[in-house]
Order: C-alpha cells, then sequence, then structure tokens
C-alpha cells in the first residue's frame, strides 16, 4: 500500500455542501472519482451525528477538519468528542484570525495560545495541524511569519499542513518547506498553480507550474502521510477539477489510489 493516501478537500466542493442532502450527494460523487477519504472543510450545517451517519454509508475516510478557531478556544470538548466520533486524528487551522496578524507578537501570542490548546487535543489522541497561507511569508524584525510560528509553538503539539500553492504565491519553494517541517507534518495540502497573463490562477495537479515529482519526494522522505487534494477556484466543475488531479497522480506521479 503507498504510504500517501489521498483525500479530497471538500472546501472545493463547498458550493455542493450547504445542506445535509447535497452533502451526502457529493460524498457519493467524492467516491466515485476513486478518493477512499476526505477532509470536512467549508459545510454549511453541524451536525457531527449526521456527518457520521454519512461516513457509514459512503465507506469514506474523514482524514481531517478545518475546524474554527473560536470554536477550538471556546468549546473544545466538542472538538474532541466530533472527531472521536468520527476517528479523525487531524484537526486542522485553516487560518489564523485577522486579529493576531498585525504584528510579531500578535503571532507569537498565536502560537503560544494554540500550542496549549495542542496540548489538550494530544492528551485526546488528537493533532492540531496549522495550513498555511500566502501572508505567512512577510516579515516582521527579519523572521517571516512562518519562522515565527515554527520557532515560537511546541514542536510536540502544534504541526504544519502546508499548502504548496501558497508557499509558492508567497515566494517559497513547497519543495524546500516540505524538507524544513520534516518531523512536522504529517498532512499536506495538494494545490497546483499556472499563470493566465501576469496572474496567478489556481490548476488540477500536473496542470500547472509546480514540480510534483520533486514535492512528492520530499513527502516521502519526511514522513507525510496524508496529501489532500484541493483547488479554491476551479473553471469549470470542481468535481471534474478534483477528478483530473486524482487521475493525474494515479497515472502520471504513480501514486496509488482505490479507483
Amino acid at each position: 500500500m503507498d504510504t500517501l493516501q489521498l483525500s479530497a478537500q471538500l472546501f472545493t466542493l463547498r458550493e455542493f455542501t450547504k445542506n445535509k442532502s447535497d452533502f451526502a450527494k457529493t460524498l457519493d460523487k467524492v467516491a466515485n472519482i476513486g478518493y477512499n477519504s476526505f477532509q470536512y472543510s467549508g459545510v454549511g450545517f453541524d451536525d457531527a451525528t449526521y456527518v457520521k451517519k454519512c461516513l457509514n454509508d459512503s465507506q469514506l475516510i474523514l482524514s481531517a477538519t478545518h475546524t474554527s478557531p473560536d470554536l477550538l478556544k471556546n468549546n473544545i470538548e466538542k472538538v474532541i468528542n466530533d472527531h472521536h466520533l468520527w476517528n479523525c486524528k487531524y484537526v486542522g487551522i485553516g487560518m489564523m484570525p485577522e486579529s493576531y496578524r498585525e504584528n510579531e507578537q500578535g503571532i507569537i501570542e498565536f502560537a503560544k495560545e494554540y500550542s496549549e490548546i495542542g496540548a489538550k487535543l494530544k492528551e485526546n489522541g488528537l493533532k492540531l495541524v496549522y495550513h498555511n497561507h500566502d501572508f505567512e511569508f512577510q516579515k516582521f524584525n527579519g523572521r517571516l511569519i512562518m519562522d515565527i510560528l515554527l520557532e515560537e509553538s511546541d514542536s510536540s503539539c502544534f504541526d504544519m499542513e502546508l499548502d504548496t500553492y501558497w508557499v509558492q504565491a508567497g515566494g517559497g519553494n513547497p519543495e524546500e518547506w516540505i524538507r524544513k517541517v520534516n518531523g512536522r507534518m504529517e498532512y499536506i495540502h495538494f494545490k497546483d498553480m499556472t499563470m493566465n497573463g501576469r496572474a496567478q490562477v489556481f490548476a488540477p495537479i500536473g496542470e500547472g507550474n509546480l514540480s510534483w515529482d520533486n514535492i512528492i519526494k520530499a513527502c516521502r522522505e519526511t514522513g507525510v502521510k496524508w496529501i489532500a487534494v484541493e483547488q479554491d477556484i476551479c473553471e469549470g466543475s470542481p468535481f471534474d477539477a478534483l477528478e483530473t488531479s486524482y487521475n493525474n497522480l494515479i497515472n502520471r506521479y504513480k501514486l496509488q489510489g482505490e479507483k
């Protein structure tokens, strides 16, 4: 079995998960593409028991979530209970709240606060993972926000969930950053980038300009376990985009899938 497991990031399909009926139909379509798992994000309702029913019905794995930072601070018991119900290890923060981003001290405060939350999750068998965008490649006092996060957080309970597109958009090299966070990342977002004139554009995996052979090699060599496939904006059907990404990863880049 391939050590890298593929998962569909539901944020790609957020327009099709606004209610329970559409959510269930969307999971069926995800399974039909070939994915055997998904990341819970951008869903328009809150009903953990119904999500569990859909997991049972679809036989899909819930690989990770993106969970509200406010919910983590104010009702961590619900977060823990929901993830245990779903048999889901990875609790993701999709974006740092704006209130922390104004200066270096705010970034440090975020790293410290959410390390404490990560410690509580760890006590309950869960793992906190942080998903970057491009703003983390801004510098305060000569340090990238990404470096501040890594240096000021607790490495035992604050992991990364690098996003390849946003690393590239911020001026970083995805392969280098995968190696840089070696030991602190088991879950990654694969997202490709192409150009439309001078504008950066999202693309299915393998249809853009990122160096996927090198990225995948770095993932294998640093212990990454899960790849969430995502495309924030799709030119056509987001289901078609996820399928193109899946087929390219299986056929061109030789990952093993369930299709």
